[in-house]
């Protein structure tokens, strides 16, 4: 039909390779999903620092006593996260996003973000730095991040400029300004609740992700034998 055209166009996708991505990536087992979550949602109750370095990125925050939360298919379809938050004030260094995201209809590229005690002090991107800033102004609780969560969803590997899919790629984590989730709550309040996504596999430039100083995920992959 003409919306599963528009929508495979804006994919870069023809409309039967759209049509395969689409009924593989809302069709993933979840429940085998929920199960292959634990180890890595038990990791993340009892972590206290987390400390990612990847190209133009390197972050510095807390996420103790925040409870992690598994997605798994029982609210959005497709789905595929798990998620936490940051302590509202922990979150120091800096970011540079390597996905576009459309906000207000506005389009971003290559979005960087200061931090300095969990504020966004400075935000860029390629084009639209101002608009950025516009909408990082709306309250008060829009530079403070609200969403700490690593995409999951084995059928997702690349951005399609579309949040509900581009929050769940494989290999990525999405880090969030603004409302904090329902349960993972660090208490921040916002009319914003913006999911910007960064891809930490080789051909994205790579990264590594410490918890408690621990290396437990290197270029999208998790490393520890218990989450992998």
């Amino acid at each position: 039909n003409r919306s599963s055209d528009l929508f495979a166009r804006k994919s870069n996708m023809t409309l039967t390779e759209f049509k395969n991505f689409y009924y593989n990536v809302c069709n993933v087992n979840y429940n085998k999903m929920k199960i292959a979550m634990e180890p890595l949602q038990k990791l993340m109750n009892k972590t206290d620092k987390v400390h990612i370095v990847a190209p133009g990125t390197d972050l510095i925050f807390s996420i103790k006593g925040i409870p992690a939360e598994k997605y798994y298919g029982t609210f959005n379809i497709p789905d595929g996260e798990v998620a936490t938050c940051p302590i509202k004030d922990s979150v120091n260094g800096y970011i540079t996003y390597n996905t576009k995201t459309k906000y207000n209809d506005i389009m971003f590229e290559n979005i960087r973000f200061e931090f300095v005690n969990g504020k966004i002090v400075k935000a860029t991107a390629d084009k639209n730095t101002k608009e950025l800033n516009q909408i990082l102004d709306t309250d008060n609780g829009a530079r403070y991040i609200g969403e700490f969560a690593f995409g999951l969803n084995p059928y997702i590997n690349n951005t399609i400029c579309d949040t509900l899919f581009d929050e769940k790629i494989n290999g990525s984590f999405h880090f969030t300004p603004g409302m904090s989730l329902e349960k993972s709550d660090n208490g921040n309040r916002s009319a914003i609740h913006w999911d910007i996504v960064k891809i930490l596999r080789k051909e994205f430039g790579g990264g590594k992700i410490y918890f408690d100083n621990v290396l437990i995920n290197k270029d999208g992959n998790f490393v520890l034998d218990e989450l992998k």
